[in-house]
């Protein structure tokens, strides 16, 4: 028997297709004349799902009195959606928008507090979901892909054009309707990867260990059009427009999201607060770096979005 809190599976619709979630609800329930909680709406980064490693952080979430929504964007994961693991980022964020207003209509849960949560990729998404709905009560980046271009740099110019050579190929096969032509998620330094920053691949197997799961249960290609987009995709720049608390989570060594860039874009937000770790990109998941970050983001969330107690 899992000792595990309990979670419960539930769906909701983004464009023509079901997104998969996990929904946590507080532990203890609270008394019925202390309202319904705060929830948390939290994905994961570049063609990450939601089994590496959310759960930890929504059951400590859980366990201080809020509900979370941990979702799969379409196309991974859990999810529905052709071609599989196909990373669009205006798909993301439309599934974005969608887990927001999904979590909004659950009865369980205070639909007038609801905070976004995002990691590495998805800490960018949750930059423009917070600046884009002005509802949102608070939002989370953790170790953010905040500057496409920045971190374009840290991929060799070699590999850079190989990569490139591989998006034009998957576009045309995408034309001439064949399947895809795939890239590898993380690699080796100079192999063809969106990811191949010499932590990257090492990171991504720690993430899989502390999480239950083996390299056959976690596809690490994606269609290699992406590549042409993630250059030009720069969701730091929302940054000023987020009107509610934000905390950015920045990790002084990371190699894939250069916290130089964060740090740029997280002084323009005008609620904006800063908290610096000394840990790598991947670090952030596990040991003392995500104890140290989890109880962080607690007390943000207990000062700006406390859960409610009864009278």
């Amino acid at each position: 028997m899992s000792d595990a809190p309990p979670r419960s599976d539930v769906r909701f619709t983004s464009g023509a297709d079901r997104c998969h979630a996990w929904l946590y609800l507080p532990t203890p329930t609270p008394a019925p004349d202390a309202g319904a909680p705060p929830v948390v709406v939290m994905a994961h980064g570049l063609g990450g799902v939601k089994a590496l490693r959310l759960a930890a952080f929504a059951e400590r979430f859980q366990a201080a009195g809020y509900a979370c929504l941990v979702f799969d964007y379409r196309h991974f994961g859990d999810s529905e959606g052709q071609p599989r693991e196909l990373l669009s980022i205006r798909r993301q964020r439309e599934d974005w928008h969608a887990a927001v207003a999904f979590a909004r209509s659950l009865p369980e849960v205070d639909g007038d507090r609801v905070v976004v949560w995002g990691t590495s990729f998805a800490g960018g998404h949750a930059i423009t979901t917070a600046a884009e709905d002005a509802d949102v009560v608070a939002a989370i980046a953790q170790c953010p892909f905040t500057d496409g271009f920045a971190s374009a740099r840290t991929i060799s110019p070699l590999a850079t054009v190989r990569v490139g050579f591989a998006a034009f190929a998957d576009h045309l096969a995408r034309l001439l309707r064949r399947p895809p032509v795939r890239v590898k998620v993380a690699g080796r330094p100079g192999e063809v990867a969106l990811m191949n920053a010499p932590d990257a691949l090492d990171g991504i197997h720690e993430l899989l260990k502390a999480s239950d799961l083996t390299e056959d249960e976690y596809p690490d290609e994606v269609p290699a059009r992406v590549a042409l987009e993630i250059p030009l995709h720069r969701p730091g720049r929302a940054a000023s427009r987020v009107r509610c608390p934000i905390l950015f989570s920045v990790c002084d060594g990371d190699t894939v999201a250069p916290p130089r860039a964060t740090l740029r874009h997280a002084a323009k937000a005008p609620r904006g607060e800063v908290i610096r770790y000394p840990a790598g990109h991947f670090d952030i998941y596990t040991g003392e770096p995500f104890e140290a970050v989890v109880a962080d983001q607690l007390r943000f969330l207990t000062t700006h979005v406390p859960p409610r107690t009864a009278p």
